[in-house]
């Protein structure tokens, strides 16, 4: 399944700053930056459960805000972008 990421997370901390760069992480172990704090994610369920736990694992939940979207499949009848665009397609095989 295809998820969209979103997260606000508050900076005015040094400890704010350290979960911003936390949540960013886990968020890149799970799919791929399209904005600052916006990643889509193609998880297959247990992987789903596992980000949404270390997700709510880093966050504040006081003071942060942090949004998960199941996306409509498939994506591309559904989903318009403008402007700059990501540097990887979910679907494509990801060679390091």
């Amino acid at each position: 399944m295809e998820l969209l990421v979103t997260y606000d997370v508050s900076t005015e901390t040094r400890e704010g700053r350290r979960r911003l760069r936390r949540v960013a992480q886990v968020c890149e172990g799970y799919g791929q930056r399209v904005q600052q704090s916006v990643f889509e994610c193609n998880v297959d369920g247990v992987h789903r459960e596992q980000l949404v736990h270390r997700l709510l694992g880093e966050v504040d939940q006081g003071e942060d805000s942090l949004r998960i979207y199941r996306l409509l499949e498939p994506r591309a009848e559904f989903t318009r972008s403008y402007g700059i665009q990501p540097g990887y397609d979910l679907h494509d095989p990801l060679i390091l």
